[in-house]
């Protein structure tokens, strides 16, 4: 069934009933819209967001489009989100099978210092929730080191109980809701980052929330980006299989697979179905 995430703000996050539905402007990728946004577009939605209080911010990549393809809460999720933005070369070359166009990829890794310098300018405050005890404080170092103006009102590492009715998570929520950040990064990984904003969306007292993965180890130093010959030329995944071979094989070398051949049966369903609309 669908329903309603209230923020604590008094927004509301509508979840639809059924399958997702692109909204206009989006392109529908095995049932979620991605936004073709790029980075400026994204800071100006950010901005607008933050002034209303509760928005709601996801990356997907082709990982994160096979997840969702299996669960169709998660998808809802994602219909339901302010924006939704591509953050894989995956993502875009099936936009362009599914005759759509998205501008560019958005990486954390390439993004997140464009991001601070933004929240600098703007003057918004950041709070990191994820990674190892240790790893968000020293990006936030890191940050802060070329940056002295970012305002980074809190800091809680990703290793706490999960579960939504659990003390050490009321805790969690209690501490981001008394800085009242006006973004809060997730970097607790797919899907347990969205899930845990599914549950607890409601309860939070933040301008915007913005899931990002692993941005925290890239900011802090701890995780190397893999040669620029591969993350530059839509070889991110490789890239990424080679620094982390034992965690990532399975997500790239069996899903990768899975995820273009569902895009290509989306593909063909989609000329079976305007082939049938001549035909009447």
């Amino acid at each position: 069934m669908g329903g309603a995430v209230s923020g604590a703000g008094g927004r509301h996050l509508a979840l639809p009933a059924g399958p997702a539905v692109s909204r206009p402007g989006r392109v529908d990728v095995l049932g979620v819209g991605v936004d073709p946004v790029t980075v400026e577009g994204l800071h100006a939605e950010i901005r607008r967001l933050v002034r209303r209080r509760g928005g709601v911010v996801l990356n997907v990549n082709a990982h994160c489009l096979n997840l969702c393809y299996e669960d169709p809460g998660l998808r809802r999720f994602f219909g339901a989100a302010d924006l939704v933005f591509c953050d894989g070369a995956g993502v875009r070359l099936a936009a362009k099978i599914l005759g759509g166009s998205l501008p560019e990829r958005i990486t954390y890794a390439d993004w997140l210092p464009r991001l601070a310098t933004f929240a600098e300018s703007e003057g918004l405050s950041l709070f990191f929730l994820g990674a190892r005890p240790g790893v968000a404080e020293k990006a936030a170092r890191r940050l802060r080191s070329t940056r002295p103006g970012l305002e980074i009102v809190g800091i809680h590492h990703g290793f706490f109980d999960h579960a939504a009715n659990s003390p050490e998570n009321g805790a969690v929520v209690a501490e981001i809701n008394a800085a009242g950040p006006d973004l809060l990064l997730l970097g607790l990984g797919m899907p347990l980052q969205e899930r845990w904003l599914m549950e607890n969306l409601e309860n939070l007292n933040v301008g915007a929330a913005l899931t990002g993965g692993a941005f925290l180890d890239y900011a802090a130093g701890n995780l190397r980006r893999g040669p620029r010959l591969l993350t530059d030329n839509g070889l991110e995944w490789l890239a990424r299989l080679l620094v982390e071979p034992r965690r990532l094989w399975r997500r790239y070398l069996l899903g990768n697979p899975v995820f273009l051949a569902r895009v290509v049966g989306q593909r063909l369903r989609m000329v079976d179905g305007s082939r049938k609309r001549q035909e009447m």
